[in-house]
């Protein structure tokens, strides 16, 4: 029992932080699993050809690839923990770097690198399970954000989440659309700029996508 335990810990951590052999295979099953989530939140998002995008937990790189397409006058950025994702996204990106029209970063949510209201558009798909609970991220992602810019948050729902073995509490913070939303406002968005409706995806999972405007 204690060994299968460990088993779902170290995926719920490799999801949280890829690293190593396991880290690769996990960039792997993230490219499948995030797709329509990616898709749902880049198309809400409505990028612009010149706007300036951030992807908060970038991953694989796949959205990033995306969303470089959609703002192919502009520029997009991207921040992740693992130095595993960043070697795998920089490939997957590798014309778009070197032609400037895209920047990936190893670093914190909680600590962005760029100056205030600079960004027009976030995109933070399957990684609001590892923001602290004080909302650091959202806050310092709100901070970023030009007045009038926009974030989209995708999660999936604790009623589909709670049963999935990786997902414990050592790893992951889960959320309902309520939570979701305390989570939101504690960052400092207003309740008016907020809005939040459920996704039915395959397999039955239930998702949750999070659009948070900026008014000011």
């Amino acid at each position: 029992m204690r060994a299968l335990e460990s088993f779902w810990s170290g995926i719920g951590h490799q999801l949280k932080c890829p690293s190593g052999r396991a880290g690769r295979l996990t960039g792997q099953v993230m490219t499948l699993v995030n797709k329509e989530p990616n898709r749902l939140a880049i198309n809400a998002l409505g990028i612009e050809p010149a706007d300036q995008v951030l992807e908060l937990g970038f991953g694989p790189g796949s959205a990033v690839r995306a969303m470089a397409a959609a703002a192919h006058s502009g520029h997009v950025l991207g921040i992740d923990r693992s130095p595993e994702m960043l070697a795998q996204a920089s490939r997957r990106n590798r014309r778009a770097i070197e032609q400037g029209r895209v920047e990936l970063r190893l670093g914190r949510f909680n600590a962005l690198p760029w100056a205030s209201g600079t960004v027009d558009k976030i995109l933070a798909a399957n990684v609001v399970y590892f923001f602290s609970r004080n909302a650091d991220e959202v806050c310092e992602a709100r901070r970023v954000l030009r007045p009038g810019g926009l974030m989209a948050i995708y999660a999936t729902d604790r009623a589909t989440m709670s049963h999935w073995k990786f997902s414990g509490p050592d790893t992951h913070t889960l959320y309902d659309r309520a939570e979701l939303q305390d989570l939101i406002l504690r960052g400092g968005f207003r309740a008016e700029e907020v809005s939040i409706r459920a996704v039915p995806l395959a397999f039955g999972i239930n998702g949750l996508l999070a659009l948070a405007r900026k008014d000011r």
